[in-house]
């Protein structure tokens, strides 16, 4: 069984699964905390499965883009839950997830996710459904003066951007609003993927993916921060 934590922004998810099939899974919108959320639901999620933590086969967690103190909460969840366990732990882009149940559209994919200051996170994806560039934050005059042909656009930034998209594209542009359960769904399939293929993160080394440090006494930074031994995704 494979456990999947997503904390990336203000709608946190929880999913068990096995093999492609998610057995359970629950999400819900933060009106407190997530360090007073999370773990009162993987607990009720396990033990409706009847499982132990230490009887999982992986574990997956979203790597951010996203808040930060929400980040760091299912992250040092999700590693606390491997170290105990010793269960193998991989770690998946927020933007990945988003964009991954449109990856075979056959035109550009734009994953959105807000950002503040008017800005978003965005990740591209070719039509063959292979990434075209980083992570970046930028406004959407920006992103769209990358894009010139059909283009699907998905994400919770998309509700903000939505008029200025269609504005700027007109009948090129395609907007998808999914559900937020359907990100941690997401996760557990490319998670899946990754421990099938044998490829894992290190527990003590895995880190959320920031594309810019919290405003309060640091400069602004746009450029997503490396895992240590890990190759951009």
């Amino acid at each position: 069984m494979l456990l999947s934590v997503d904390t990336s922004t203000r709608y946190a998810s929880v999913a068990l699964s096995n093999g492609e099939r998610v057995v359970a899974s629950r999400t819900w919108h933060s009106t407190i905390n997530h360090t007073a959320e999370l773990m009162p639901a993987v607990v009720q999620i396990l033990e409706g499965a009847g499982l132990a933590a230490a009887e999982l086969d992986g574990i997956a967690v979203a790597l951010g883009p996203g808040g930060f103190s929400a980040l760091r909460v299912g992250i040092s969840t999700a590693k606390g839950l491997a170290l105990v366990g010793k269960t193998p732990i991989v770690g998946v882009g927020t933007l990945d997830m988003e964009a991954h149940p449109y990856l075979k559209a056959g035109m550009t994919v734009c994953s959105l996710l807000e950002a503040g200051r008017q800005e978003c996170a965005t990740a591209l994806y070719g039509p063959d459904g292979l990434r075209t560039r980083e992570d970046r934050v930028c406004t959407a005059e920006e992103l769209l003066a990358e894009i010139t042909g059909p283009a699907l656009f998905c994400g919770e930034g998309v509700t903000p951007w939505e008029l200025q998209i269609k504005e700027a594209l007109g009948e090129k542009a395609h907007t998808v609003k999914s559900p937020s359960s359907a990100r941690v769904w997401a996760l557990a399939a490319i998670g899946q993927q990754r421990l099938d293929a044998g490829d894992r993160d290190d527990v003590i080394t895995l880190q959320p993916e920031y594309l810019r440090m919290p405003s309060i006494g640091v400069q602004k930074q746009r450029d997503r921060l490396p895992q240590p031994g890990r190759s951009g995704r």
